[in-house]
């Protein structure tokens, strides 16, 4: 005897994201209004570097109006990442006797977002979260589009779901308190959306690159406008990474890969950028881009503070076998999405963004950066 099962669904997913200085009370009467459906029990997770800044005067806020919000900080940096922290933090949440009841608010950078929209998405099969960014890499890229995950030993971004947050809350205000080391890495993502979708705006980064270091106002607002843009134009026409979401890998095989080499020395965004270097390079070999354009990515990078040259306590060989462990590799083979020139992406077929690409080939593009 067979039974058939019929769950089709329509799920509307869609939110809003919110650009601003000071969105701390904004955050506060959305809740109000409805936003979390009227949950009470509020997890609100950030980590060290954060909970002082930012943390606790929104924790703060929210039990002043009447809402059981319980603070839960984790370790800094990408190390912390893990299936081990998620495990902290969702019995830490059992143990306030949160159930179904409640919801989860990220406030922090990429680390944050990533690891507690996973935790949402699986804790009493699903709970509610918003994401209050406070780091210009998690402007450009972490809390936008839906991915969440924690890294392994083995390999980053592995173990995850897509789960979308009710809002987010890009706070450039709290860009003034990075360590400009955190502007540099931010700024690598925002260089990669310009190369994969936007030649004006790439552009518009060599004339005003000092100024968005220097944090000016305007300058800082149309780049966090700017990189939604292009990364929400994507996601909406490939929210489950079918094919066009791919090209928001761009220069994330090799950088994921030194990233982790690395034992997290460098920074996601440094990594990122070193592998920006590594895809055009390789690109330039294949015909997809000019040595001109190279020239221009490498310039940039290096205006904005990036490594574009592999660091000397990486092992080469070690990174070559890492690559193995990128989300686009298939039957064992590496793919890496390329861009072409400068504001576009390389396609290689009907929704088809990733090329087989030869261990040989990267490798001495790797020998030589």
């Amino acid at each position: 005897m067979e039974f058939f099962c019929e769950l089709k669904k329509v799920v509307d997913d869609s939110y809003q994201i919110q650009i601003g200085k000071n969105l701390e009370n904004q955050l506060v009467a959305d809740i109000n209004g409805g936003l979390l459906k009227g949950k009470k029990k509020l997890a609100v997770v950030t980590d060290e570097q954060v909970k002082s800044l930012y943390a606790e005067n929104i924790c703060n806020l929210l039990c002043e109006n009447g809402y059981d919000a319980r603070l839960i900080t984790i370790g800094s940096g990408e190390k912390f990442k893990t299936r081990q922290v998620k495990e902290y933090v969702e019995d830490t949440m059992l143990g306030f006797g949160f159930r179904r009841d409640c919801a989860v608010i990220a406030v922090g950078g990429g680390v944050v977002t990533d690891l507690a929209g996973f935790v949402a998405g699986t804790y009493g099969r699903g709970v509610d979260f918003v994401n209050y960014a406070t780091t210009l890499l998690s402007a450009a890229d972490a809390s936008v589009g839906g991915k969440t995950a924690v890294d392994t030993p083995l390999a980053t971004n592995l173990i995850g779901i897509f789960n979308q947050p009710k809002k987010v809350y890009l706070d450039i205000d709290t860009w003034k308190t990075l360590p400009k080391r955190e502007i540099y890495s931010g700024l690598a993502e925002t260089i990669k959306h310009a190369c994969l979708a936007d030649a004006e705006f790439f552009e518009f980064l060599e004339n005003n690159i000092e100024k968005i270091i220097n944090l000016d106002e305007q300058a800082c607002m149309h780049v966090a406008q700017k990189n939604c843009e292009i990364k929400y134009n994507v996601v909406m026409q490939d929210e489950r990474e079918s094919g066009l979401r791919e090209i928001l890998n761009l220069g994330h095989t090799v950088g994921r890969a030194i990233e982790t080499v690395s034992d997290y020395k460098l920074l996601h965004g440094e990594a990122v950028s070193i592998g920006l270097v590594a895809q055009a390079r390789l690109g330039e070999k294949h015909g997809f881009i000019s040595k001109e354009n190279v020239e221009r990515l490498e310039n940039l990078l290096a205006k904005a503070h990036l490594p574009i040259a592999i660091p000397d306590y990486i092992n080469k060989a070690e990174l070559v076998k890492k690559l193995y462990t990128d989300k686009k590799v298939r039957n064992g083979t590496l793919r890496f999405v390329f861009q072409k020139e400068i504001g576009g992406m390389m396609c290689f077929g009907e929704n088809q963004y990733g090329l087989e690409i030869a261990e040989q080939d990267i490798a001495d593009i790797i020998n030589k950066l």
